[in-house]
């Protein structure tokens, strides 16, 4: 599809609202280190024709440089903004700090949930982690399967949005856990050249019987060609049939490495004394670390 006319034909009558809101966690009230500055960010409304909603966004944008007022920043997007974005914010802010300085500076583009399971799962499925089919009336996976709409959302709005009102470089990540790391998978699968980088903590593979893991031994040929970052890891998930989420991992790690994709740059990360949700606090600043390992901005 072609975005921009897409867009030009149904983004024109898209309303934003920007508004202003601090975050400040609250372990920080007492910080007194004069470096330390809160994180602050825009939320905007976009009306998405794709989704047929509006969606509200987070955006942390770096402070002026005023000796360089037209620099341009790489732009990282987090799923579950309602729960991540402050964490990858502090992150980001800290890390690209002059006396820190091992990232560059970013934009970041927090994208809370409307309803999850239908935007983060590439396929409709009824079968449970368990390996049963939930067949009940108000079976919570009734809505699933719209993963592939989302991105085309993020494609044809959001991304399209964030180029025309920010400073953006070409570079931009995608980063997400849990079902937003089968999200961020399903994107380096299908449509790779969205994103340079991609981040999936603790995936999902489960999903649908393990859909994401035969894609990926469809898609991840040994002539394939893909000039990306992937980043992915898993914890001690204290699910009933752990060992099998942690095969999982184990079973797309093997793809890309024996398959050895062209210009796939991988790390894989297994974090034992984490669970599933302690497990992202380490696991995106391990991320950031691996894809900026190069990084100098000197």
């Amino acid at each position: 599809m072609n975005y921009n006319r897409y867009l030009k034909r149904h983004f024109r009558n898209s309303t934003v609202y920007i508004f202003f809101i601090l975050f400040t966690p609250k372990g920080l009230v007492a910080q007194t280190d004069p470096a330390f500055k809160p994180i602050s960010a825009d939320i905007v409304k976009l009306s998405s024709k794709v989704l047929g909603e509006d969606r509200k966004v987070y955006i942390y944008v770096p402070p002026i440089d005023t000796l360089l007022p037209n620099k341009r920043y790489p732009v990282l997007y987090i799923l579950d903004g309602d729960n991540h974005f402050s964490l990858i914010a502090e992150y980001c802010q800290y890390l690209s700090r002059r006396d820190v300085n091992v990232v560059p500076e970013m934009i970041i583009v927090g994208i809370p949930n409307t309803n999850r399971i239908r935007d983060l799962t590439p396929t409709n499925s009824i079968w449970g982690y368990d390996g049963k089919p939930d067949t009940s009336s108000n079976s919570r996976f009734k809505s699933s399967g719209g993963g592939n709409n989302f991105l085309l959302f993020l494609g044809a709005e959001l991304i399209p949005y964030i180029e025309a009102h920010y400073k953006t470089t070409h570079f931009k990540i995608f980063a997400g856990h849990s079902f937003g790391g089968i999200t961020t998978i399903n994107c380096l699968l299908t449509q790779p050249n969205m994103f340079g980088a991609y981040i999936a903590i603790s995936p999902s593979f489960w999903w649908d019987r393990g859909y994401l893991l035969s894609l990926a031994e469809e898609k991840l040929k040994n002539d394939r060609i893909i000039n990306k970052m992937i980043f992915y890891s898993d914890a001690n998930e204290g699910m009933p049939d752990d060992p099998t989420f942690h095969a999982n991992l184990l079973k797309f790690d093997s793809i890309i490495t024996q398959r050895k994709i062209t210009g796939l740059d991988h790390k894989y990360v297994h974090y034992p004394e984490d669970t599933h949700m302690t497990e992202p606090i380490k696991a995106y600043y391990d991320a950031l670390r691996f894809i900026f390992r190069r990084w100098d901005s000197h």
